[in-house]
């Protein structure tokens, strides 16, 4: 599945909640399904900056496409960051760099965030798309 399609099908789902306390339940949901990241990549190193909850952001290059894994001490947290995973693991570098977040908005996550969880939200999307630049760069020098 595309990145775009992935997108359109968040936007679907969270089109089907008229009110917002259903979307943070959801996200709540979202969370429990997270991929959890290994134990031996909960080191500080993989921690995000910028976020209030303790995130921890792993990534590994598998055949050109990036996975990512990750974990949060915060519920929502975990359901923003799996979320998060969902649009941009299993693609290329090149995918991530050029995916566009305006989904966030349309599905207006960052109008009903707190200012702190709105900048770790912007701090996980600028760490992924780091990771992607920085297996690209491996790619390009290899």
């Amino acid at each position: 599945m595309t990145i775009k399609e992935t997108i359109e099908n968040i936007i679907n789902e969270f089109s089907s909640f008229d009110d917002w306390m259903d979307k943070y339940n959801y996200l709540i949901e979202m969370g429990k399904s997270l991929p959890l990241i290994d134990d031996k990549y909960k080191i500080d190193s993989n921690l995000i900056t910028g976020c209030q909850s303790r995130v921890w952001l792993h990534s590994e290059n598998h055949g050109g496409q990036i996975i990512f894994t990750a974990d949060s001490d915060a519920v929502i947290t975990k359901g923003i960051v799996n979320m998060l995973i969902r649009v941009f693991s299993d693609h290329t570098p090149d995918e991530i760099i050029n995916a566009e977040t305006e989904f966030l908005d349309v599905i207006g996550l960052k109008d009903h965030l707190s200012p702190t969880r709105s900048n770790g939200l912007v701090s996980m999307i600028k760490q992924i798309k780091l990771y992607a630049l920085a297996y690209k760069a491996q790619q390009t020098a290899g």
